[in-house]
């Protein structure tokens, strides 16, 4: 005779505890989940103490909070690298979840029960009922290959190792990227060094303010701001930068040389489109990230590029597994501070659904795994 016995689930595996991570693992915990999340750092604050040291958020602290927890400052200023810091230990400290600093997930298994083994790099595995993915990409930047670029004789680096401009004092530095980071620090370095921009159209700038009111005041009264991607795309047809109006100011002074992006390195020389060669001391690509998801590569969730294949979040490969804070995963808020929570709450329910449908079928003859649903 077959008996259907309820038994606790495993817990729901959260790898990684910063925005995303911790905001999936409020929402688990409120849909009556049992969270634990696994962060690689020694605090739970994801990447951003390794930014650089100026960093500050493009959204003024009103636009900045989680839901339930407001963002200490006065609302029209903009926070800091460090307050965020602050911000997110304070929030992590205040969640009644489980949160294992210094573990680092090295793979993602299926496990025979219809679940999931986490594997961490010291050798621990965790039975896991679901598995959030919300490990940012921060630990995979991109870098491009340009020819000659592996017998440069200068230094090349990602904006990712960049802190500030002291170690780069006089030198000739050429930043690439046409984004918020590489116009930032270009502009930080021509204060100490000859910066030249190179980009491979010129660089697109949104004003800051309007009429008085912050970008993510209209971002939000227009709904711009839970737009997804296939509509952002048609309104917005290159990276915006925000811009108060300095960095702006700064190419047209000349303060700040803008070119189109070099061809070739050649000894510790870069060549320009027009054929002109110049002596450059340190590259500093600016170029943007992409998903850090190599422990899933052995479970087969990712396409050959290393990119999830999901729907909103929600793996298309397999059912208990959910994304959190990829960019533009829903919208374009999605893995801001002000807009994570969202995809959060979007992800948990079908992932709380599918753990609360998964029973087991126990019988003489031993456990059968129940519909993985």
């Amino acid at each position: 005779m077959l008996v259907a016995v309820s038994t606790p689930p495993d817990p729901v595996i959260i790898i990684g505890g910063g925005q995303s991570g911790l905001n999936t693992a409020r929402a688990a915990l409120e849909a009556g989940l049992r969270p634990v999340v696994l962060e690689s750092g020694p605090r739970a604050v994801g990447s951003w103490p390794h930014y650089y040291d100026s960093l500050t958020l493009f959204s003024p602290v009103k636009y900045s909070s989680f839901p339930g927890a407001p963002f200490p400052g006065e609302p029209d200023e903009y926070p800091a690298r460090d307050a965020v810091i602050a911000y997110l230990d304070s929030y992590a400290r205040d969640l009644d979840v489980e949160i294992r600093t210094d573990t680092r997930v090295s793979a993602v298994t299926s496990s025979r029960k219809g679940g999931f083994q986490v594997h961490t790099e010291a050798g621990e595995e965790i039975a896991a009922s679901g598995v959030v993915a919300a490990s940012g990409s921060f630990a995979n930047p991109y870098r491009p290959q340009v020819p000659g670029q592996d017998h440069f004789a200068g230094a090349v680096l990602h904006v990712a190792e960049y802190r500030n401009a002291q170690p780069y004092a006089g030198k000739r530095i050429v930043v690439v990227g046409a984004g918020n980071s590489a116009v930032q620090v270009a502009y930080e370095l021509s204060g100490r060094a000859s910066v030249t921009l190179a980009t491979r159209a010129p660089v697109h700038f949104v004003a800051q303010r309007r009429l008085g009111k912050d970008l993510h005041y209209w971002l939000k009264t227009t709904r711009l701001d839970v737009l997804p991607r296939a509509w952002l795309v048609r309104i917005f047809t290159s990276t915006p930068v925000l811009d108060t109006g300095i960095y702006r100011d700064a190419l047209a002074s000349g303060q700040l040389d803008r070119r189109p992006m070099f061809t070739r390195f050649d000894g510790d020389d870069v060549v320009w489109p027009d054929g002109s060669r110049e002596k450059v001391d340190v590259v500093i690509y600016a170029t943007g990230y992409r998903p850090n998801l190599g422990y899933l590569e052995g479970l087969g969730a990712l396409d050959q590029t290393g990119m999830p294949r999901h729907h909103g979040g929600i793996s298309t490969t397999h059912a208990g597994l959910v994304y959190a804070g990829l960019e533009f995963q829903r919208s374009f808020s999605s893995n801001t501070l002000r807009g994570v929570h969202r995809d959060a709450k979007y992800v948990v329910e079908p992932l709380a659904a599918h753990v609360n449908n998964t029973t087991r079928v126990v019988s003489s003859g031993g456990a059968v795994p129940g519909p993985a649903g």
